[in-house]
This record gives structure tokens, C-alpha cells and sequence, in this order.
């Protein structure tokens, strides 16, 4: 009977990003801020054994450096005031068919990049009146476009990651004559560069973060940003918190079950990891309030539903005695 009703449930309409917005804006107004940041990043969530179709085909996971089976969703994060809550999301379908020419295999592709979703999102978030003062992602994000638009028609700020091989001229005489340089090959002292990317012409500073790797490797992260009065201390305070999509990731995944949906049709796959996104968004808000992380409130309410199921047992017991 619970089945059934679940059932009918996720599949009785096609939730949207809309809807999580609708569910999220009255804890979202809690916690906003003039200095909340917007971040952005896209998870692969394996699905090796699931039917194919639009929505559960093969997406490339730089994580792992290949092409996976499985569901890509992109996620929009809005942090402020130490809390983390998801604001918008787009999964990337892919309904287009065709055949490749070198392999003569039937492949799929969306209708849409990923840049192009960041900017629809982009325009939500701005209708929807969220204060924000920067947009944070990783290289996969920093298309010209997308930091044109943050700029131009956003009149925003965007902080995001580059890739080395980037052209980057360091004066205007530089940029007039089309005189650039990859971003590895400059000379970098412990300020940021001012200077011009190639395709921009807008001025925006850059800066080179050298760190350790868990396994005692060295690092390097080029950061780029439109907001040319930050200097490096404030660059990578201010990018640290893109971390919290990837704490993100990791709650839908351990703490929500986003891949455990045995759902067959896409509406029905799709509404599973909407209601996945909208809860993890409700226990975040209860772990604020509970002044415990969101792993440790999950423990707290499985031990909690142990003890209650053992008392009905019991109970059961005692009546069949």
C-alpha cells in the first residue's frame, strides 16, 4: 500500500526547479545575505544497471576521467551566513539520437550545454530576487560567455577556476595587438595580475593557488575574478566556499539516496531525485536548528526509528503472547 502511494506520488507530475524553489525560498530568506554567493557544479551518480533512456545514458565524469553510465545533474547552491541550501537544478538529458561516423554507433546528446543551463539558472535566481554577490565554480564553467553574462547583463561578480592553457594579455597595448600568454607560462609573485583574457574586454584580475593534495602532491589552481579590488587572501577565502557543493554531492548520495530509486520511467527517476534534492535541503535546515552536521542528525533519526520499531515489535509480541 505504502508502495503504491509512493508510486503515484512521483509520478503524478513532473517536478521542475521551480518546484524546489517554491519548497526552499522561506529557509533560503532566513539566512540571505548581499554577500551570499551562488555555486555551481554537476555530479555524475553511477547507474550501471538501469534501462537507458534520455535521462540514465553515458555522461563524462572528470572525477574518474570517463564516460559513465548513469543520471548528471547540475546543481545551484545558494551559501550565506554559513548555511548551504539548493536553490535551482537542471538534469541533463540528452533526447537527441545520432550516429557517430567514426564508431556507426547510436549515441545521444542534449539539446543544451551545461554554460547554456548555468545562464537559465542564472536568470531564475535573478527573478526569483535571491541576493548573491558572486558566482563560484570550477573550470568547466568559465566559458567567456558565461563570465560575460555575469558581468554584463548580471552586473555581478564571478570567482571561478581556470584552465592553464588560458591567454591572458597583461596590459592593453598587449590586448590591442593580440599579444596573449598561457596563464602558466607568466611570472607570478604573491599578488594577483591584473590583465585581459582572451575574448574579454573587460579588465579581471588573476591569481595562483598553490596547495598540497591529500597524498603530499602539490597542487595549482588558477583563479580568475571580475571583482579587481580582491586581493589573494580574499580570492581564496571566498572560493574555499565552493566546497560546499561537494558536501552537497555527498549528502544526496550517502544521506538521501539518490541513486536507490528502482523506478523505471523517467518522469518517476526524474521526481526521485527531485524529492532526494528536497529533502537533503530539509535536513540541512533541521541539522542548523539541531546544532548537528547533517550525517550526524541522519544517525540520530536511524537510531531513533530503530528504537521505535524495536518497541512495536515487542508490543506485537507481547499481544500474540
Amino acid at each position: 500500500m505504502v508502495i503504491d502511494q509512493v508510486t503515484r506520488f512521483l509520478s503524478h507530475k513532473q517536478f521542475s526547479s521551480g518546484d524546489l524553489w517554491k519548497n526552499v525560498k522561506k529557509e533560503v530568506r532566513k539566512i540571505e545575505s548581499e554577500e551570499g554567493v551562488l555555486i555551481f557544479d554537476d555530479t555524475v551518480q553511477a547507474k550501471p544497471y538501469s534501462s537507458e533512456n534520455e535521462l540514465i545514458n553515458w555522461h563524462f565524469d572528470h572525477t574518474v576521467g570517463r564516460s559513465v553510465k548513469g543520471i548528471n545533474l547540475l546543481n545551484c547552491i545558494y551559501h550565506a551566513n554559513d548555511a548551504s541550501i539548493p536553490v535551482a537544478f537542471k538534469l541533463i538529458t540528452k533526447p537527441i539520437q545520432y550516429t557517430d561516423l567514426a564508431t556507426r554507433k547510436i549515441k545521444r546528446k542534449s539539446g543544451t550545454t551545461k554554460n547554456d543551463d548555468l545562464i537559465t539558472i542564472l536568470k531564475a535566481c535573478q527573478k526569483n530576487q535571491l541576493k548573491w554577490r558572486y558566482v563560484l565554480a570550477d573550470s568547466w564553467f568559465s566559458s567567456i560567455g558565461n563570465m560575460k553574462f555575469i558581468n554584463d547583463k548580471m552586473k555581478k561578480f564571478f570567482l571561478l577556476a581556470l584552465k592553464s592553457n588560458r591567454l591572458i594579455a597583461l596590459n592593453k597595448e598587449d590586448k590591442l595587438q593580440g599579444r596573449f600568454q598561457r596563464i602558466d607560462s607568466l611570472d607570478w609573485s604573491d599578488s594577483p595580475i591584473c590583465g585581459w583574457v582572451k575574448g574579454m574586454d573587460m579588465p579581471i584580475i588573476l591569481h595562483r593557488q598553490i596547495f598540497k593534495n591529500k597524498d603530499g602532491s602539490e597542487g595549482i589552481l588558477y583563479l580568475i575574478s571580475n571583482d579587481i579590488g580582491l586581493d589573494k587572501e580574499s580570492m581564496e577565502t571566498i572560493y574555499q566556499k565552493r566546497w560546499k557543493v561537494e558536501v552537497f554531492h555527498k549528502n544526496i548520495k550517502s544521506n538521501t539516496g539518490l541513486a536507490k530509486s528502482p523506478a523505471k520511467k523517467e518522469r518517476t527517476q526524474s521526481n526521485h531525485i527531485f524529492m532526494s534534492l528536497l529533502a537533503t535541503a530539509k535536513l540541512k535546515g533541521l541539522s542548523v536548528k539541531k546544532g548537528l552536521s547533517t550525517f550526524g542528525l541522519k544517525t540520530k533519526l536511524y537510531i531513533k526509528a530503530q528504537k521505535e520499531a524495536f518497541r512495536a515489535w515487542k508490543q506485537m509480541q507481547t499481544l500474540t503472547a
